[in-house]
């Protein structure tokens, strides 16, 4: 997979892009970064990352990614990323899904933190 492109759709390649900062070798340098690195770890179905790249006031305890039935991500839009203070942004996007066989999205504005120097996800707001 190191080859191929990423999964959050920026064009590059995963090794280039997102396998970094799953990895914890780079942090997220913005918001829309962190946010592309996240619907990566959904593809992926990495848990880990994505507990730890949430911000602790509204972090679940577990997520249950193998939740039956399981979604396949087929595509990743950032509609905007607007920084809403030095340590705060919002980020708009659709992601698309299908589950047994039929196509879904989810459209949401995200809200995301920067503490310590590492983004975080806050919460978002669920759109039509």
């Amino acid at each position: 997979m190191a080859t191929s492109l990423c999964p959050c759709q920026s064009g590059k390649c995963f090794a280039d892009c997102c396998a970094p900062v799953l990895a914890g070798e780079l942090s997220a340098t913005n918001a829309e970064t962190l946010m592309r690195s996240r619907y990566t770890a959904f593809t992926l179905g990495d848990e880990g990352y994505l507990l730890r790249s949430w911000h602790p006031s509204t972090r679940p305890g577990s997520l249950d990614l193998n939740a039956e039935p399981l979604p396949k991500w087929i595509g990743l839009q950032v509609r905007q990323h607007v920084q809403t203070g030095e340590n705060s942004a919002i980020v708009e996007f659709v992601a698309r899904y299908r589950v047994g066989g039929r196509a879904q999205r989810l459209h949401e504005t995200s809200r995301f933190r920067r503490e310590n120097g590492q983004w975080l996800y806050v919460d978002g707001d669920i759109g039509d």
